[in-house]
This record gives structure tokens, sequence and C-alpha cells, in this order.
């Protein structure tokens, strides 16, 4: 293996990595990701900026073989894997991958649903595809992890390693699902390395532009491979080449390579990813049951005299900065950047939840009282979230209350993560809630049980076609 390129390295884990040679553990985890994405888009089907995608792809006309959430009309696999991944990342409700700090599940999903029904693939082959893609597109996003600073380099430079390194395994993903063999593979890896973007200024300042990455993610990687085989090629040197993916994303040296290739095809990453029990950005969730925790003790919002949020140093300018903006959002896709709302969707949230679909409104973040306690909340880097952070998102939560009491309260784990993680049913009940959204209750039944045999189906037929109505 070494004489050959990381590329090349990865196309050929890739060419071999058929169901029966995935471990058991993978094949689930592959099903509760398409059962947790179906269920998100099935709920971000009712959001304007879904309107928008549908309109966007049904203006671009053309038959094809796919089905988009909300559309009756079949379309191209583009078209469907790009409506599909704008739905899937829209409620900041999909899966995460640490310490990358990527959404691997959106992208991988969508396109593999998609090219799968234009290919009349097997849910076997569905499955192994959607592994594979998850696997590189995380190790991807490892590869610009720096663990002396604990952060992504990605994400210092302003760049989306979610829409990126989507591209990348999506890429594989597709390339699988049209039958190509490892060259061929390579020349996808190669198209996706120059088709992958996004940026993430909208994360602190606000914008809908980050909906869009992972459906265009999506998009990209069928166009690679669809170009690939229409003739076109890529450089087989495309991630450490002097030109390639880490230079033009990672400043080189700053990349670990080595991350895209130690143990592939032994040590799987994807059973580790993280899923999540909330619609919000995941840096929020700790803080979530942190002041769900001073709610179960008694505290009454009018108690609090001030708050502090503690939670890591890199986390701050995403839920943090600029205070002001964070503690008045102005929307409910805001609220879900801001940890002074997390601390209200604790304290007085989530329907017995920690926090719901129903906390992320518009009219919400116009509410006195969580308006009030906002107002309360400062968020600041904690020495201890530090050294967690980024294998886990933690909260410090201090409370100072009116008689002079002091509480602080300490969430360290993640839900949805391995020290504290779910299970199919779990997730077939965040599912279940996702669709009751639309009133879809019988379709919702039809899909977990789909979903559930999802090895067992011959085609996708009996998967998705009960998405091709509107919603």
């Amino acid at each position: 293996m070494a004489d050959k390129t990381i590329a090349q390295q990865v196309a050929d884990f890739a060419s071999v990595s058929n169901y029966d040679r995935l471990p058991t553990e993978v094949r689930e985890s592959v099903k509760m990701r398409v059962l947790d994405t179906l269920g998100i888009c099935i709920a971000a089907s009712q959001l304007d900026t879904s309107g928008f995608a549908r309109s966007y792809s049904q203006r671009l006309g053309g038959g094809g073989a796919a089905h988009a959430v909300g559309i009756p009309a079949l379309m191209s696999p583009h078209q469907a894997a790009f409506v599909n991944g704008v739905l899937a990342h829209s409620l900041d409700y999909d899966d995460t991958h640490l310490p990358s700090v990527l959404h691997p599940s959106a992208t991988i999903v969508p396109t593999a649903l998609a090219v799968a029904e234009e290919t009349g693939a097997t849910g076997q082959q569905v499955i192994a595809a959607i592994a594979c893609g998850l696997e590189v597109c995380v190790r991807a996003g490892v590869a610009g992890y720096d663990p002396v600073t604990k952060s992504s380099l990605f994400f210092e430079h302003g760049q989306h390693a979610t829409s990126i390194c989507g591209a990348i395994g999506a890429s594989v993903t597709a390339a699988l699902l049209y039958g190509f063999d490892s060259e061929q593979i390579v020349h996808s890896l190669g198209l996706a390395a120059s088709f992958g973007s996004g940026i993430i200024e909208a994360n602190r300042t606000g914008g809908t532009v980050k909906r869009l990455h992972c459906g265009w993610a999506a998009h990209a990687a069928i166009s690679a491979a669809q170009l690939v085989a229409a003739g076109f090629t890529g450089p087989p040197t495309l991630f450490e080449g002097r030109f390639g993916f880490f230079e033009a994303w990672l400043h080189g040296d700053q990349a670990r390579p080595e991350a895209m290739v130690e143990g592939l095809g032994d040590a799987w990453e994807v059973p580790g990813i993280f899923f999540k029990p909330y619609p919000a950005n995941h840096f929020t969730h700790c803080a979530v049951d942190a002041a769900g925790r001073l709610r179960e003790r008694g505290v009454n919002p009018s108690d609090i005299d001030s708050i502090t949020l503690g939670v890591a140093s890199a986390t701050v300018r995403t839920i943090g900065e600029p205070l002001a903006v964070k503690q008045n959002p102005e929307t409910g896709y805001m609220a879900q950047f801001s940890g002074p709302y997390a601390v209200a969707t604790g304290l007085i949230g989530g329907g017995g939840l920690g926090a719901s679909l129903a906390d992320y409104t518009d009219e919400l973040t116009r509410d006195p009282v969580r308006k009030s306690i906002m107002a309360k909340v400062t968020v600041v880097a904690d020495p201890l979230c530090d050294q967690i952070f980024p294998m886990q998102f933690p909260a410090v939560l201090t409370a100072s209350l009116r008689d002079g009491t002091v509480i602080r309260e300490e969430v360290l784990a993640n839900k949805g993560g391995g020290k504290n993680p779910l299970s199919f049913d779990d997730i077939a009940k965040k599912f279940a809630t996702n669709v009751e959204v639309t009133g879809e209750t019988a379709m919702g039944e039809s899909l977990r049980n789909a979903v559930a045999s999802l090895d067992k189906l011959a085609t996708l037929r009996e998967l998705m076609e009960p998405l091709g109505k509107e919603i």
C-alpha cells in the first residue's frame, strides 16, 4: 500500500467493502442513520427554505428516477439528492462526528438513496455504499483536526468541513452504486475535491445558506461520478499533492494525512458518530441538559440573578458571540446556535424531552420569559470543558440566585454518543416525533419498517415511493 496514493488506498478499501465484509455494528449503525436522516427530512419539509429548494430543483426541469421528499414527480438523482440533502441539514438535527465536528449523514444518505433508485441497487448495496462514504467523509475531517489546539483546521479557516468532506465521502458512495472500479473511484474523488465548498459565517451572524451545504455536496458528489462516467478524470494525488486537497484546505503541513488510511477497513469510525437528541447546534446540547437539571432542582427563572455558561473555548464564538446577537436571536434558526437560548430551553421548554422542534420557532425567540432568561446568560470558556473537548461538547452552568445561593451543574458527556448512546428504538422514537410534525403517521410506520429491513430490500422502491407526495 505504501506505493499507492491516499486516494488509491481509499478506493481500494471502498471497492472491496461489500455488505458481507461490514462488521455487524457498522451495518446496524447505517440503518439507524438512514431512519434518522429520513425523519429529519420529513420534519424539515415544512420549512420555507425547503420550499425554496424544491422550487429551485423543479425549475431545472427534466425527468428522472429518484424521489425527493415532498415532490410527487420523479427527479434526476442530482436534484433529488440536493433537495433531500438540504432538508436533512436544515434543522441542525443531523448526526455529528467527533473530533472532526462534521455532520456526515446529511450528505451521504441522500446521495445513496438517489443513486440507488436510479441504478436499482439492493438494500445491502446501499448499506455498504453509505458505510464507505461515511467512513471516508469523517476520516477526511479528522485529517483536518489539530490535536494540539483541539480544533478543526477547517473550522479555524471558516470552512464548513461538513460540506467539503461530505462531497468527498459522497463521491465514493455514488461511485460504488454506479458500479465503479477502484480506478474510477479515484477519479470520482479527484473531481469531487474540486467541487466541495462551504463557509460557516452564517453560524455567527445569521442567514440560511448553511442549510444548502449538504444538498449541494450531494449534488456535487453525484455530478463528479457521472462526469467520470462521461470520461473526465482526476489527479491520483488529489489529497497529498502540492496543489491538492490538504494544501488547499489545510495549508498542507497542518494536515494529518495518516488519518485517512490508518486502520482503514479494520477500525471503523461509523458506529461512533454521535446522534443528536435535540434539534440545535451540537455545542448547545449539554447546556440544555445542565439547565434542565436546574429545573429539576426547583429553580425558577425569576429566582435567577445571573447565569454563566461555561463551554470549550473553541465553541464560544459559535454559540456565545456576538453575545448581544446570541442573547437576542431573531429567528428559530438563529436560536439553534445560541447558548443563552439553550439555557432558556432547558429551564422552561422541552416538553419533557430536554428540547424539541417546538422549542425552535421564530415566535418563541420573542417570548418575554425566554428573552429575560437569555439576558442573564453569559458564555465563557471553561478549563474543564477544554480538557474534554472535542471528544464531547461539555457544559458547566453556574447560576447565581437572588438569595445569594450559587448552583453549579456539570454535564460532561453528550446524549447520543458512546458514553450515553441511543438505540434503534430511541432513534425510532425521534423519527416518529419528527414525522408527527407533518401528521403523516401511517407513512412513518411504513418507512420505519422498511428501514428496519433495509438489508432485505431488493430495491429501494418500497422505502422511497411513500416520500414522493406533497407533505
